[in-house]
């Protein structure tokens, strides 16, 4: 009988939303369990990453993960990235956004692996270099609502690249995904790779790093959610593949060349179904 012991499940970090100390009420670091039961039933063991005032003990965590996942929440300050505060901007607490920049940061130099959901798919590609969209409606005028105020389980098609990850999640299985974003990628960062739009609208739903050295990966919708569904989830099995692979070969798993995306084939009847007009009374600050 061997005496191996088999290879230890990747450990993937979290970053954590966080509700600020308030009325004498001690500040909250807290994650939704979709998140933690979405890494786990990809097979790796979630590990979380607490705003921590010595960010010096996150640095020491980061020893011993094989990737994180940062998850999504409220809106990145635009003022700290050289612009204005749109009047729809609802900025996540300032001490999230500071330690979450400093985390991706630090993420980054190290090159280890990441998936990044919603606001942390921003995150990544404005500290990557890219920019972002402030407000769909006003800077995509023609863009089909990514969110809607009244229905949590809110779903929109996909345009998805061949040869991407997103590819290898979907196939050529009709894509429909949880969306719930008011802000979005405008120019993807250098080094990044738009694997998937929303169809009609162009908007960009998901970026894949070109780095040999880096697995990175970010999706603006939300396969954690209630809305979400296994195929969607099957992101996480897929990113925790990846990082068993990277971490034998320090190499990105996820390489592939873009080809010429096909025109959508969705009719403008089918359209008008599956993206009502937009309802101006139900404009809100988005997840």
């Amino acid at each position: 009988m061997s005496s191996r012991r088999p290879q230890r499940k990747p450990r993937i970090g979290l970053n954590m939303a966080y509700k600020p100390e308030r009325n004498d009420v001690q500040g909250v670091s807290y994650i939704f369990e979709s998140y933690t039961n979405s890494v786990a039933e990809a097979g790796a063991i979630p590990d979380l990453l607490p705003l921590c005032c010595n960010f010096d003990v996150i640095l020491e965590k980061l020893d011993d993960l094989d990737g994180i996942v940062f998850v999504g929440g409220g809106d990145l300050d635009p003022r700290n990235d050289g612009y204005m505060l749109h009047p729809y901007t609802r900025p996540m607490p300032s001490e999230r956004e500071k330690f979450d920049r400093a985390l991706m940061r630090e993420v980054a130099r190290r090159r280890l692996p990441v998936l990044a959901i919603g606001v942390g798919m921003q995150l990544l590609n404005v500290e990557q270099g890219g920019a972002l969209f402030l407000h769909i409606p006003d800077d995509v005028p023609h863009a089909f609502p990514h969110r809607d105020a009244l229905d949590p389980y809110h779903r929109h098609g996909l345009v998805i690249e061949k040869n991407s990850l997103l590819d290898r999640v979907y196939g050529e299985n009709d894509v429909r995904v949880a969306s719930a974003h008011h802000m979005a990628v405008d120019d993807v960062a250098p080094n990044f790779l738009v694997s998937a739009r929303c169809p009609g609208d162009n908007v960009v739903e998901a970026i894949e790093s070109t780095y040999e050295d880096w697995l990175a990966v970010g999706v603006q919708f939300h396969p954690e959610s209630i809305a979400a569904s296994v195929l969607d989830r099957r992101i996480f099995h897929e990113f925790v593949k990846g990082v068993e692979e990277y971490r034998q070969t320090g190499r990105n798993p996820f390489l592939w060349t873009p080809v010429k995306p096909e025109r959508s084939q969705i009719s403008e009847k089918s359209r008008k179904n599956l993206y009502p007009t937009r309802d101006a009374s139900s404009e809100i600050t988005l997840i």
